[in-house]
């Protein structure tokens, strides 16, 4: 993943500003694309091409990361992490959680916050 593009690039320092201040909202490619100033499926291949990954899966990392960080600092349920940073489904964190850090949530929060 190339991070520096969104220094380089304005669209994407854009679109990285709007994601970090509404994660826990959805958030579609259209309206990502709507930061850009570009259309749905330029925008797509724009991201990928120069990020490296799609903007989907880059959502998702973000994400992950933020509930990384709750779990770190607060004594928040799976549960409302969940919700707290954007997913709606709790079977979709626990999976995507386990891709991105091969924990599951629950076994990250223990590593991190012993009880």
């Amino acid at each position: 993943m190339n991070t520096d593009a969104f220094h380089y690039y304005t669209r994407l320092e854009k679109v990285k500003c709007f994601v970090e201040e509404n994660y826990p909202e959805e958030i579609s490619l259209q309206e990502a694309a709507n930061v850009a100033c570009m259309e749905r499926s330029s925008f797509s291949r724009f991201f990928g091409d120069k990020v490296g990954v799609s903007f989907t899966q880059w959502l998702r990392r973000i994400r992950i990361a933020k509930a990384k960080e709750l779990m770190k600092r607060n004594n928040l349920s799976i549960m409302e992490i969940t919700y707290a940073v954007g997913f709606s489904n709790l079977r979709t964190f626990e999976r995507v959680f386990k891709q991105l850090t091969e924990l599951t949530p629950l076994q990250f929060k223990k590593a991190v916050r012993p009880s």
